[in-house]
């Protein structure tokens, strides 16, 4: 299979310890990254609300002038998705069905980038992470984000994911 040889599936290859209102951009451009493809729920929005929050916006409009964005969701709401989308400009996949490989093959298509230079951003080891480290993209795993944009202090889906892949073998971060 691709992508890895030498790097567990479930880890990422950055994990900052931050939201994607906060990552260093600096980082990934830095890493010949050209693209990224981010996780909506969690990642961008906290719960339902389709509104961004200021931060976020922010930090998407700044990567936007550097790189190429995509949004990626297994979430199966076209308006929902579209809502987001919209409000950045951005294109975006719905429905995704993260881990599988198929409809994040056809980004990487679209974008005309090797896969070492796309990072996959998202909040979650066993969708984002592995679906992203399953084609050779660069995985950045991010702190999900409340309503103002700082992490989400009780996300119990993160810290067992994270469990879970300790004991699938995976090095700690």
């Amino acid at each position: 299979m691709a992508g890895l040889t030498t790097q567990h599936w479930l880890h990422p290859d950055w994990e900052p310890g931050l939201t994607i209102a906060h990552l260093p951009l600096p980082h990934l451009i830095g890493c010949d990254i050209r693209a990224a493809v981010v996780d909506v729920d969690r990642t961008l929005l906290p719960g339902s609300d389709v509104r961004l929050p200021d931060s976020v916006r922010a930090w998407m409009q700044n990567a936007g002038g550097s790189l190429s964005l995509h949004l990626f969701s297994n979430n199966p709401s076209r308006a929902r998705i579209s809502a987001v989308a919209d409000q950045l400009g951005l294109s975006f996949t719905c429905g995704a069905g993260k881990p599988r490989r198929g409809a994040l093959r056809r980004v990487i298509a679209e974008l005309g980038l090797d896969p070492r230079q796309v990072a996959m951003v998202g909040d979650r080891l066993f969708t984002d992470v592995l679906c992203g480290n399953r084609l050779g993209l660069y995985t950045v795993l991010v702190r999900p984000v409340s309503e103002d944009g700082t992490p989400c202090h009780h996300d119990r889906v993160q810290r067992l994911e994270r469990r879970l892949a300790r004991l699938m073998g995976a090095p700690l971060a």
